[in-house]
């Protein structure tokens, strides 16, 4: 089953009316969203994230999207039973060229179960054929989408785990679909969202809970020796943290009790 605009469809009565200004002009975004103990996870951050995203894009965002309330009774009709992996596609109504007729979205949820992952990460490299790009929509999931499919094809090329990405300037930006974070002197550091990267929900509510505990955090521009030289690094997104055992030819044997009273606070929000 999916959710074509509010309306239930089966999967095989679903078709795409043309012309689609998201498939022709890649004009709209996405947001990647976990169901479980009927709610949505982050939800405050992924409203956050969409109306930024629409205000970049020039889009009014559907009425039945825009609260909380509203975003949660539209997706539970999708998101029955066990948890889901909840994907929502939103692109401009309307067609012409590049220059758009309308302000207006249409929309499509898709669902399938949700897996967690907090396995070790034990193969990790810096990208060598990719960079980010700060955008008036870098932020967001969708625009830049083509960057992170060409990230996860050297990722695969090079038969690592994970790539670790750099913006143009050299600096640590975020993994290929998750964002990155490392524990040093009692601080949390992860890349400042100038590096181009992902306004990943599970990144903004990490510092959001990690703060509120009183643990220093610091977004910047950081080298990738500031990170090499770090007590642990990981990544996070909404399937989970993901430690990572090494990057190249150095290795981390050990993890920060940091990262086990983060994953504490995490869990008692």
């Amino acid at each position: 089953m999916l959710l074509y605009n509010g309306q239930l469809l089966l999967d095989e009565d679903f078709a795409l009316t043309l012309p689609n200004r998201g498939l022709f002009f890649n004009d709209g975004f996405f947001e990647t969203l976990v169901w479980t103990d009927g709610s949505i996870r982050y939800l405050p951050h992924h409203l956050a994230r969409m109306e930024r995203a629409a205000a970049a894009l020039g889009l009014t965002l559907p009425p039945e999207l825009v609260t909380a309330e509203g975003l949660t009774h539209m997706l539970g009709k999708l998101a029955t039973g066990s948890a889901h992996r909840l994907r929502l596609q939103l692109w401009r109504s309307g067609g012409g060229l590049y220059a758009p007729e309308t302000t207006e979205c249409s929309w499509l949820a898709t669902t399938r179960p949700f897996q967690p992952n907090d396995a070790p990460l034990a193969t990790t490299g810096f990208a060598e054929t990719v960079q980010t790009r700060l955008s008036l929509v870098s932020f967001c999931k969708g625009p830049e989408s083509l960057t992170y499919v060409l990230a996860a094809r050297e990722r695969i090329q090079r038969n690592l785990d994970e790539l670790i990405l750099l913006d143009t300037a050299g600096h640590v930006a975020e993994t290929v679909s998750a964002a990155i974070f490392w524990i040093s002197d009692n601080c949390l550091f992860t890349p400042a969202l100038t590096t181009g990267c992902v306004a990943g929900v599970r990144r903004a509510h990490l510092l959001q809970v990690a703060k509120k505990h009183g643990l220093e955090c610091q977004e910047g521009l950081f080298q990738p020796a500031a990170l090499l030289r770090a007590e642990t690094v990981f990544t996070a997104n909404v399937a989970g943290i993901r430690v990572l055992s090494g990057v190249g030819e150095v290795r981390w044997d050990t993890v920060s009790p940091l990262l086990f009273s983060i994953r504490g606070w995490e869990a008692g929000q």
